[in-house]
């Protein structure tokens, strides 16, 4: 998915924009990972962030076209994140 710049989420040249945040959260987040990756926690919590949306919205319409989704269908869907993203170290197990 582009945003019209023929980008995709977590993709092309790094951009300055400013942002405003409560100072305790500013805070946690340089406790937690430092000054240096602060913009990269941001970034990741970001994208995150919109992909997450873009999954509940296609969820939303899937929902509409097809009908609820299975505990079974649910289980399935949890299995298959399980295997694929947590044997690549990205995703913590759902289960």
């Amino acid at each position: 998915m582009t945003d019209g710049t023929g980008y995709s989420i977590g993709e092309g040249p790094a951009t300055r924009v400013s942002l405003s945040l409560p100072e305790g959260t500013a805070e946690a987040i340089r406790q937690r990972v430092g000054r240096r990756e602060f913009s990269a926690f941001i970034t990741a919590a970001v994208e995150r962030e919109l992909r997450g949306q873009i999954l509940d919205e296609y969820l939303a319409e899937y929902e509409r076209r097809k009908g609820p989704v299975s505990a079974q269908e649910q289980e399935r869907a949890r299995q298959v994140f399980d295997e694929v993203f947590a044997e690549e170290g990205q995703w913590p197990a759902a289960s």
